[in-house]
């Protein structure tokens, strides 16, 4: 008896850049869906009587493969990442949360050549609970914010480089501008540096994550978390702006740090300011 293969799903900029390699896929049988934001938006079929599949909204038919929009979004971010330089390669990892636990990048996989089927879900414990490949080296602190943290939808780390800077000087990000308010609170602290992949790493994150939204991590890189992705992702990209300005601005003399007072009135500002509302509220 003959087997159909399992779909095989790509976003549309990927197959663009992949077209080769896909049309022959689906020369050899292999029904190839494409798409955006994702929803399947395309479909290539080789004609070599092969039968179409039989799920038609690009899960694989071989398991029903769950959460795939949660999996194609996670990919789509991190290559948006990359695109944007918070990370360069396979450095870095993300995380969504989903029923049961969550959805971890894959351990060092060029995010242009992941898939849906790469992306590992696991438990809050770091066990594998469908998966071909291991997640992420950086899986215990994933586990252990998501864990503490149960109104976070998703988790990003990056190497980007004025926040990388900063990690390894050691410093965290002062209230030099209100817009440090992003992260949740009055400054952005530095967790003391651990080896990557550790629990001790773990440990020093979810420390430095206490009554905040993100952190950098001494001589290594940052983190954040947001309601969702894209949310953690929009943090991400303005802690990295934060980064630079704050170095640029020591590089020409001593900023001006507001006091306590004057932001936690940008902290109660913000409550009611929905693009950085705190998604514990």
């Amino acid at each position: 008896m003959d087997h159909q293969k399992p779909s095989l799903h790509v976003g549309a900029t990927e197959a663009n850049q992949r077209f080769s390699r896909l049309l022959a896929e689906a020369e050899d049988g292999r029904d190839v869906v494409v798409t955006r934001r994702g929803q399947p938006v395309a479909r290539l079929t080789g004609l070599n009587g092969g039968a179409p599949p039989a799920d038609p909204i690009g899960i694989d038919a071989d398991a029903g493969m769950p959460d795939y929009q949660a999996r194609v979004q996670l990919i789509e971010m991190c290559r948006q990442m990359n695109a944007m330089g918070l990370n360069q390669g396979t450095s870095g990892n993300a995380s969504i949360r989903v029923g049961g636990g969550m959805l971890i990048t894959p351990s060092g996989l060029d995010y242009d050549k992941t898939m849906p089927t790469d992306i590992v879900k696991i438990d809050f414990e770091g066990k594998v609970l469908r998966g071909h490949r291991p997640p992420s080296s950086e899986w215990h602190f994933h586990c252990r914010v998501m864990a503490a943290k149960p109104r976070t939808g998703a988790i990003l780390h990056t190497h980007s480089i004025n926040a990388t800077t900063l990690a390894c000087l050691g410093r965290g990000i002062p209230p030099f501008h209100y817009m440090v308010a992003v992260a949740g609170g009055r400054d952005i602290r530095c967790a003391p540096y651990a080896t990557f992949g550790t629990e001790r790493l773990a440990d020093a994150v979810l420390e430095a994550l206490d009554g905040r939204l993100a952190c950098l991590m001494a001589n290594h890189g940052m983190l954040v978390m947001g309601r969702d992705i894209e949310d953690a992702f929009k943090r991400a990209v303005e802690i990295e702006t934060l980064a630079e300005q704050y170095l640029k601005a020591l590089a020409v003399g001593k900023p001006n740090l507001l006091t306590v007072g004057e932001m936690e009135v940008v902290l109660e500002k913000f409550k009611n300011y929905s693009a950085w509302a705190d998604p514990k509220t």
